[in-house]
């Protein structure tokens, strides 16, 4: 058996856990983070269409069920830096709206229990953590900000300037998207064609493992132990949590502390509380409010490949741009979504959707393609949700909300780029197993009643425990997470007393 304990256990390494220990490292507190998987090999497969798309090499092999109890393959990644590895790297900050309640036709956001000026020095301090370029001043809908980004936004290539153009054409606003790549003087980025959804085998790609953990971890008050899953955790005599129960590389795992935090993702955070239950708390722990894995959200994506017949495509790193001028008023009063450039698509990864489509056609098309997300946002609803069977696997009960929003939203954008030059449009809607964004499974607020967590993340019910990743959403907004869920766990870790926490 193996026996570990620490002041402050983290379950789960990516952009929560591994950002909190960040935090808790420039305070020197003891900390311990387990993580499920193991370090990402640097290789040559990091940048191989074919092995990371088709052939899933850095995806587990695990499976979920759907309502009818069908198997799917979900969007998670069991690697030190979590699914920070192998995410596009945009890190937008909120709008200030997204933390206020929304009403939409068919559906409400709620507001959070914090606004965005608590938590906009720590949105500083992310983009300085994670090296984010981006610029000020093009984004009509842009937040207000303390200081200015810590680097410039990226250089767009030629096809991408004249998209933009075209489209500035239109009375739109065009903007650089804030991303997070080393791209400094100095820096390792290549702005190669492998960065959005590939791994990055130079490290220059702004992961939890590369940003925060890793310097963590060479602060020496912060240690990691790979390989370790945690199956549940059990409480002591005073109603606290004493210990968690898992395995490491195949042994009996025990872990003892005095402060444990969750941040294992939506859907697992909210899994291992489920999976926790005892006969005092039958529908899991930190549940009183019987919300934990309910409330479960996951954007209204939808990626679309857009082709101008008479422009060949020779863009390298085509992540650069956003259109938000729709992000908070589509034209009839509701918001919209966000329009924004991914990284260029190959024919061989367009295969892994067109699965019938010839390669060399794919292969053409791609030649001539720009790829874009259309990103609206989903509300909650007590119906999505995420269970355990009695087995322990993973159920995501799932059916979209505030879509009638996305589709407006969608067709809003077939017209902008139309009248861009783009004469085919090819679309694929994000289903289940596309859930990269999961959030909203144990909601913070001010209400025990009503949410699962306090506005800093610390459970209700259990005094020792905190769960800092996205599952904390009250909403999902229609921007990337990522920045947010970093920004919040710095927030976390710098404004909890730990010692009263612990005691």
């Amino acid at each position: 058996m193996i026996r570990e304990s620490a002041r402050v256990v983290i379950v789960g390494s990516g952009m929560g856990g591994g950002t909190l220990a960040w935090g808790l490292a420039q305070r020197g507190i003891d900390t311990l983070v387990l993580e499920r998987g193991s370090v990402l090999p640097r290789e040559a497969e990091n940048w191989s269409p074919e092995a990371v798309f088709t052939d899933r090499r850095y995806k587990p092999a695990e499976t979920w069920l759907d309502d009818d109890g069908e198997e799917f393959h979900p969007g998670v990644h069991y690697v030190v830096g979590g699914n920070t590895k192998v995410y596009g790297a945009s890190l937008p900050r909120f709008r200030e709206r997204d933390f206020a309640r929304t009403e939409y036709p068919s559906g409400v956001s709620p507001a959070w229990p914090f606004a965005y000026a608590d938590l906009e020095p720590y949105y500083v301090q992310a983009e300085s953590l994670y090296r984010v370029h981006g610029s000020t001043g093009e984004d009509p809908t842009e937040p207000w900000r303390s200081r200015p980004f810590p680097f410039p936004a990226l250089p767009h290539e030629p096809y991408v300037e004249e998209t933009m153009a075209r489209l500035s054409a239109q009375g739109l606003h065009p903007s650089s998207t804030a991303m997070g790549i080393d791209l400094r003087p100095g820096g390792g980025c290549v702005r190669c064609q492998t960065c959005d959804g590939f791994p990055c085998r130079l490290g220059a790609k702004s992961d939890s493992e590369t940003c925060a953990l890793g310097p963590a971890l060479a602060g020496g008050s912060v240690r990691l132990l790979t390989d370790a899953r945690v199956t549940r955790l059990e409480l002591g005599p005073d109603g606290r949590i004493a210990r968690l129960i898992g395995e490491c590389s195949g042994e009996p795992l025990v872990v003892e502390g005095s402060t444990f935090v969750l941040s294992a993702g939506a859907a697992n955070s909210a899994a291992l509380l489920m999976a926790s239950r005892t006969s005092d708390h039958p529908t899991g722990l930190a549940n009183s409010s019987g919300l934990v894995g309910r409330n479960y959200m996951v954007h209204n994506n939808t990626h679309i490949a857009t082709i101008d017949p008479r422009r060949v495509n020779d863009v390298v790193f085509q992540k650069t741009m956003c259109v938000n001028d729709f992000y908070n008023d589509l034209g009839d009063g509701y918001p919209g979504g966000a329009l924004q450039a991914i990284g260029k698509v190959q024919g061989s990864m367009m295969k892994t959707h067109a699965t019938r489509v010839p390669r060399k056609v794919l292969d053409r098309m791609a030649g001539r393609s720009m790829e874009w997300v259309v990103m609206t946002e989903d509300t909650p609803s007590v119906h999505n949700r995420v269970t355990v069977d009695q087995d322990g696997r993973i159920r995501v009960s799932w059916r979209r909300t505030n879509y009638d929003r996305h589709e407006v939203f969608l067709a809003k954008v077939r017209s902008l780029l139309r009248k861009a030059g783009y004469t085919a449009i090819f679309e694929q809607r994000f289903s289940i197993d596309m859930n990269s964004h999961m959030c909203g499974t144990a909601v913070a607020g001010t209400d025990p009643s009503a949410s699962v967590l306090d506005p800093w993340c610390r459970s209700h019910d259990i005094a020792n425990l905190l769960v800092v990743d996205s599952a904390f959403f009250p909403s999902s907004a229609a921007q990337n997470p990522a920045l947010t869920i970093a920004a919040q766990a710095l927030r976390v870790a710098a404004e909890t007393d730990w010692e009263k926490v612990a005691a």
